[in-house]
Parts: C-alpha cells; structure tokens; sequence
C-alpha cells in the first residue's frame, strides 16, 4: 500500500532543562559589573548549560591542550571578550585600544604568549566612517605593541537605535609553556601580593569622559597591553602562582575571587594600595570606594616571598610597572575572604561588588 502525504511535521523533543526555569526574573545593569551579580548569573544561568573543565577554573582565560590529547608540548591559552564603552574615546585611550589590550591581557593572565586574536563589530546605523577608521587605526596600533596579529573578523550593522554607535567582540589565542602553571587556584600561604602601580584611573578616566563628575579629573586611562611586562616578571620570578588583572569590579572584587579559587585568606595593607591623588578626590567626592573601580592596564601579581623582590624589580623596570608594589599577604584562614589592614588600625572585611558602580566603562 503506498504511504500517503502527510502535512504533520515530526515532533521535535526540546532540550532537557537542567535547572528550574527563573520565571519573570530579568536582566539588569548590575549583571555586567563583574561583581557578585555577574558571578551568580554565571553560576546559575550559564554554568548549567555551558559548562567545560576549562570554564569552571574561573580565570580569564582557558587552558587547553593543543593537540586536545593532553600530551606535553605545551598547551593553548584561549580567552574571549566583549567591549562596549562610553564614550568611544576618553583620556588614555578608546574602545579600540580596549578591545586589542583587553584580550592581550587575558591571555597573559595564564602566563602565556598572546599570539592571535578575532575581532567582531557590531555597528550602529548613522556611525561615522571617519570615527570607525580611527577606532580601526588604534586597533592596529595596539596590536603592533602587543605583538600579536588579528587573523579573523567579523562585521554587523544593526539599525539606528539598537545599539551604542559601536560594539567590539574579540577573542585571543596563546601558547602556555608547559612549565607554567599559573591561575587563581594556585595562591599559597605565605605568598606575597603584588600589584603593577595605582589602581581606578581607567572607570574615573571614562566617567570624566562623560561629564558626570560635576568637576574636571586630570586622570587618564591606564589601558595597555601587559604581555611585556609580565614576560619580564615570569623571567624574574619563574614561580609565580597567580597574575590578574583587576578590570570589573576593581581590586577588591579580583582578589575575592582569587581567594575563593585557592580557598585561602588575602590580607591587604591600606597604607601600601598606591593611588593617583585625582582619583582618590574623585571617588571621596562621588563616594566611590576605588578599591572597586576598574583598571585596564594592571596587574596583580601573587608569587612566593623567595621571588617577591625579584619579581618587584622586573614590574618597576618596565614602563607599564614603574609604581609598582607590595599591597599584602596571602594566608591560611579565613579561607575565601580578603581583609584590609585598615590606615586607622583596624581590620576591614573587602567583599565584592554587590552591583553596577561604574557602567559601560570596559
């Protein structure tokens, strides 16, 4: 008997959820201030359905194997990012140099060499050719510093009022020696913290870009590509545990999620955390606290205290280094919390950022 012509579509099984649906829940701004927001978004929306070993380290970057055996040989240092910022151009840099020097760090975080890096643009309908072009030509400038070449791209034009002039996705790719075994887990008592010079000039930088502080900060953005700086640390001090950079969320948010990566206390010296006077006046006068505003040229360095001054003198003799210092200790217990030796004797509790301070800043 011949089949007969059906207008029935097979049925299709959906995809097995694998948490509860948070019915009615949304998207805020403080989701994207990398801190405890974005954390828990991560954990229980993303996590559930986009999980890998490599992922749930919980660094900027990933560490997987180049051949995917897991053989030696060395292995590969892959990071993503995405970068919208207003304005586009502020003192020390633009959304370009963000872009290439973000994803160059994120790379060098594992204690890799960048080598490789994508780019993808979301353009906004009425976006100036001309301002594209210098945000293209900072790109290729930034690239030339950092060493790396931008193999791959990608381009969108989305219509007038669908998106903020312009948006940069980009994704890196290194090579790790196998002898490096470097990532926020990897902290140890007895470590000493380190941090590449003074910590909020870039979220201040951009907020005075705008013309929100009421008042005008000669700050400007430390945005830079820190793959130098670190090379000159890993020859200084080949041991070292942990390199971050503090971008959203500032320094108090990095080290809490270092802390909790390595289930170990971080002790802070107020005295010692450097800071530009500009900065400081700006955030007493906004009630910012800077121990939580972003950087995008910093970075902190946790190594043993047999390498502590060698690594020092590596940070201070290159020029994205020159203030820098030692800001504390990493201890036993508490486990998972960063403390604050505070200027009046006390000692403060430093947890992350609860919400947005400063957004559209990286």
């Amino acid at each position: 008997m011949p089949m007969m012509p059906t207008n029935k579509l097979p049925i299709m099984e959906g995809p097995v959820c694998p948490v509860p649906l948070r019915h009615g829940e949304q998207i805020v701004m403080g989701h994207g201030s990398g801190g405890r927001m974005t954390r828990d978004l991560i954990e229980k929306t993303f996590k559930p359905f986009l999980s890998s070993p490599p992922l749930a380290a919980g660094n900027d970057f990933a560490r997987v194997a180049a051949n995917g055996s897991g053989e030696s040989g060395g292995r590969l240092a892959v990071s993503t990012d995405s970068h919208i910022v207003t304005p586009l151009f502020f003192p020390g840099g633009d959304i370009g140099r963000l872009a290439i020097c973000g994803t160059v760090n994120d790379i060098s975080m594992s204690g890799g060499v960048p080598l490789y890096l994508t780019a993808g643009f979301i353009l906004e309908e009425g976006l100036q050719v001309e301002v594209l072009q210098q945000v293209l030509a900072s790109m290729q400038a930034a690239a030339a510093e950092a060493g790396v070449q931008i193999v791959a791209g990608d381009t969108k034009v989305v219509e007038r009022g669908k998106a903020d002039q312009l948006f940069i996705n980009t994704a890196g790719i290194g090579w790790i020696p196998d002898s490096r075994q470097i990532g926020g887990e990897q902290a140890q008592p007895g470590d000493v913290v380190l941090i590449s010079g003074a910590i909020g000039d870039h979220g201040i930088a951009v907020l005075s870009a705008r013309g929100e502080l009421g008042f005008e900060a000669d700050v400007r953005s430390d945005v830079a590509p820190l793959n130098g700086l670190i090379n000159a640390v890993l020859e200084a001090a080949p041991h070292t545990h942990v390199l971050r950079d503090p971008t959203r969320g500032g320094l108090a948010t990095t080290l809490n999620e270092i802390a909790e990566q390595s289930r170990t206390a971080i002790l802070l010296d107020e005295a010692k955390i450097p800071m530009h006077p500009a900065v400081r006046a700006a955030c007493e006068m906004l009630g910012f606290d800077p121990l939580y505003v972003a950087n995008e040229g910093k970075v902190i360095v946790i190594v043993p205290e047999a390498e502590a001054d060698a690594a020092l003198l590596a940070m201070r003799n290159h020029r994205y280094g020159v203030e820098a210092v030692r800001i504390g200790v990493v201890q036993e217990a508490p486990a998972k919390r960063v403390l604050m030796r505070t200027l009046i004797g006390g000692t403060r509790i430093l947890d992350m950022l609860s919400g947005e301070m400063l957004p559209r800043i990286c």
